[in-house]
């Protein structure tokens, strides 16, 4: 049985410059009983939209959704929307079903008058329609999303609290179709692996946008692709898509290359008949047009390189000792002791309220411990991705924000890119590059702000939950980047499939006792290890009282050694020389970038100032490299 229709749709807006941004132009595609669809597409193809659309909340400017008589539809979305006056318990049982009605009113009446009469007839029917059993799995699911203090107004809930308050009434209402915006956002490790196999196990067909591909792979099993604004179907799980992806992609750009072949003969063609149109065969100029459109459609591909040069590191990087955090009555963190090495590849894990964003805000100074103290090494400098947004102005364009940090990156080996290429890079075409903040999706926003962070060059990148938002896309091109990053990473995250592709080892949190145990391993290699998912009454064993990068002889022996005269003399003498090095570097950045743009590059000189910039920066790593040598005696001295 189809429940929902959706035919020849098409959505366009226009920026706040006036021109058009097409998301979608007739689009068609069904939904039947028992399907799992997951809708996928880069941040701004119009994912979000679309299923407002279905769910009623927006108009198509063209086409309709269909959905059959007596289907019943659920909807919960990214930002979901409260009157002013909604508890929580009032919100989730605000619904046509009778049930929900019925429960309401029992739970109302017993709260304001416990011997009203009305009661005993309202338990009547209750008792036959056997809703205690509806009520207690309602008391489960809100359980399982950390909903309690039901009498709470929803005004005074945060942000991603909100969004499982709108989650648990979609699930409570157990409708035909659900339809869920980026459901694992703003929940725990644990909650999310309830969610995902709350879904499968249920009989309803579902369409949801994930960028969690764990969460993808075992809870749906078709996909639907919205790509440049038209639909592609895949028969199967994530692995099958990838498949398949690749394999349209290889035919899209064989056919545009065939194109761009018969596109030049044609040109010939054009070019040697006269001008005026009207002596030109018309089906012959027809087809010259096609094949014009053909041939200049451009084909995405998921896995562009992101690379930039990162900072050197010393021997000390960031050393904890004895750290201790609580509010109020609650300890958060309790003597905890670590010292972290060169590419240290860190996850966070532990339920909401834990203490993950605390321990973060502790690291980069943020947040002083109540106990304990930090020592960060001379070189280390801290790249650090907030759950809050920056707060770009409405009014900067997308290139000046990016050229707030810098004009030129070096990807070094006296290589460099320009803002707008690694804008490119970044999954944003060259026509997005001058468009305003203000127009921006909320996904490509938090795209931006990812990529303002790495631009700054960090060696120590803090990641806290940056799969918030991003697409699949991104996801990927992230991942190459951090995978090929030779600094520390410490990373919080709710997507399992990220943290198993990244880290080498656990912070584990126990939010009753602020122990944090070090687990040597990745999250499955974690959870393969436990029965059960990690709960807020979890115990861990305490963390090492310190982890030492180097021990034995070899590390006392440097420990002891004191800088000579001569290396002393070297040391100054030697920042005086890296800082001149830098500048001149910096001189021939700009030169390229300058011969790079002109209308008529002289190869010549590019190819001379490209030899040159590569010998200062071969010079700027080996005194770089000495220099950290140095500084490590200097502070032992």
């Amino acid at each position: 049985m189809i429940y929902l229709s959706v035919e020849t749709l098409s959505k366009h807006y226009l920026t706040t410059e006036g021109r058009e941004k097409f998301l979608f132009h007739d689009i068609s595609f069904g939904i039947e009983s028992g399907q799992k669809l997951a809708l996928v597409g880069i941040n701004g193809s119009g994912k979000s939209t679309l299923m407002k659309i279905i769910a009623g909340l927006e108009v198509p400017d063209q086409g309709e959704v269909v959905l059959s008589q007596g289907v019943r539809m659920a909807y919960a979305e990214q930002q979901p929307q409260f009157a002013p006056d909604d508890t929580i318990i009032s919100f989730v049982y605000n619904s046509d079903d009778p049930t929900l009605a019925l429960l309401q009113e029992y739970r109302k009446l017993l709260s304001q008058n416990p011997a009203d009469e009305r009661l005993s007839d309202l338990i009547q029917q209750i008792d036959s329609r056997h809703a205690w059993d509806y009520e207690s799995q309602i008391e489960q699911i809100l359980g399982q999303l950390g909903i309690y203090e039901l009498d709470r107004p929803v005004a005074d809930l945060s942000g991603g609290q909100r969004k499982r308050v709108a989650l648990a009434k979609a699930l409570i209402e157990k409708p035909d179709l659900l339809i869920l915006d980026e459901p694992t956002n703003h929940l725990d490790l644990a909650t999310i692996e309830w969610l995902e196999n709350y879904l499968s196990a249920q009989s309803m067909a579902l369409l949801l946008v994930t960028h969690d591909r764990y969460f993808l792979e075992r809870v749906t099993n078709e996909i639907v692709e919205l790509e440049q604004g038209q639909i592609f179907r895949y028969q199967g799980n994530y692995a099958y898509f990838l498949e398949k992806k690749a394999e349209r992609i290889a035919q899209q750009q064989a056919s545009v290359d065939k194109a761009q072949n018969l596109l030049r003969k044609e040109l010939e063609w054009m070019r040697r008949q006269p001008k005026a149109r009207g002596t030109k065969a018309k089906y012959r100029v027809d087809a010259f047009y096609d094949l014009q459109d053909k041939a200049s459609q451009q084909i995405n591909q998921a896995g562009t390189e992101l690379s930039i040069q990162g900072r050197r590191q010393g021997k000390k990087i960031l050393e904890l000792e004895d750290i201790s955090k609580s509010y109020s009555e609650k300890q958060l963190i309790e003597d905890f002791s670590y010292v972290f090495r060169r590419q240290d590849r860190v996850g966070v894990v532990g339920p909401n309220g834990s203490g993950k964003t605390t321990l973060l805000n502790i690291i980069t100074g943020q947040l002083a411990p109540d106990n304990g103290k930090l020592e960060t090494g001379t070189t280390t400098v801290f790249g650090y991705y907030t759950q809050q947004e920056i707060s770009f102005s409405d009014d900067q364009r997308m290139i000046d924000v990016v050229k707030e940090v810098a004009e030129v990156i070096d990807l070094g080996k006296g290589q460099v890119i320009t803002a707008s290429q690694l804008l490119q890079r970044f999954q944003f075409p060259a026509d997005m590059h001058y468009q305003r903040v203000r127009d921006l999706s909320g996904g490509e926003k938090r795209r931006l702000q990812l990529l303002w962070v790495l631009m700054k060059n960090p060696n120590f990148l803090i990641l806290d939950e940056p799969t918030n938002d991003l697409d699949l896309i991104t996801l990927n091109i992230l991942e190459d980047f951090l995978l090929q990053f030779d600094g520390c990473l410490l990373l919080v995250t709710h997507d399992r499939y990220f943290m198993d592709r990244l880290v080498d080892h656990l912070f584990i949190l126990s939010p009753d006792s602020g122990h944090i145990q070090d687990f040597p391993g990745n999250y499955t290699d974690f959870r393969s290890t436990k029965s059960q998912p990690i709960s807020a009454s979890g115990k861990s064993k305490p963390a090492q009282k310190k982890v030492r990068a180097e021990s034995g002889t070899e590390s006392e022996s440097k420990k002891d050694r004191r800088p000579t005269y001569q290396e002393k003399r070297e040391y100054e003498q030697i920042e005086q020389e890296i800082t001149q090095l830098e500048e001149e570097k910096e001189s021939l950045m700009a030169q390229l970038s300058e011969l790079s743009a002109a209308a008529q590059p002289d190869h010549q000189a590019l190819i001379e100032t490209s030899q040159q910039l590569e010998k200062v920066t071969q010079d700027l790593d080996e005194k770089s490299d000495r220099w950290l040598e140095l500084a490590e005696l200097m502070e032992q001295s």
